[in-house]
């Protein structure tokens, strides 16, 4: 079942990826800004849902009203195989074509800056851990999350309440096992999250994801 899933969405994708295509083709001079990123949007829609809500059986996390300075960051670690370029890394893996599909700087710039602008949602949660253990945990997260788990645009910090439980926890598994965040040089903040993954035990990191969920 989830390798049809995985198919179906790829389908999908695919006639995204062609519709957008014939968008951009028919582009009018000028054609910038708010139209032209929510038709590039369609091309997110087809895993990530028409509101950035999300699909859990595919994988696909929420990231409506994420700040568009960490979907651009994002994007360009997608398009420069920063990210989804490890074997084990599936979701990455469907993701970076996506982010090589869009063809210019300017539109990453109009899909982060449509992205930033969709209502922000609440995402169920999934997980359940102990609150005051991940309360404790969390006393590491707080120095670049902050207090409220908002991020730090400064060092690359993102919000951590807008995310599904599941993607951080996913997340959180790749950072540990070098999934993601192994090359430093090109991954500064992947690389700076490393060392903190690989203290956590599976527990622990379901009892502090717990916990920022508690912050939203």
């Amino acid at each position: 079942m989830r390798v049809q899933r995985q198919m179906v969405c790829r389908a999908m994708q695919v006639l995204q990826l062609c519709s957008v295509a014939l968008i951009l083709a028919a582009g009018r001079p000028g054609w910038a800004g708010a139209d032209r990123g929510q038709a590039l949007f369609r091309l997110c829609a087809s895993c990530h849902g028409n509101q950035g809500e999300g699909r859990l059986d595919i994988g696909a996390p929420g990231i409506a009203s994420l700040p568009e300075w960490y979907v651009t960051a994002q994007l360009q670690k997608f398009r420069l195989g920063v990210r989804g370029s490890h074997p084990q890394d599936t979701a990455g893996m469907r993701m970076r074509p996506m982010a090589r599909a869009l063809p210019t700087e300017s539109d990453v710039q109009a899909v982060a800056q449509y992205v930033a602008a969709l209502p922000p949602q609440t995402p169920p949660r999934t997980l359940t851990g102990d609150l005051a253990g991940g309360a404790q945990q969390y006393q590491l997260c707080m120095v670049c999350h902050g207090p409220d788990g908002r991020g730090n645009q400064q060092i690359g910090a993102p919000p951590l309440t807008i995310s599904n439980d599941w993607y951080l926890l996913r997340q959180l598994q790749n950072l540990k096992q070098k999934v993601r965040g192994a090359d430093a040089p090109r991954d500064v903040t992947g690389a700076m999250m490393q060392p903190i993954a690989s203290t956590l035990s599976e527990q622990a990191m379901q009892d502090v994801i717990s916990y920022i969920q508690t912050l939203r």
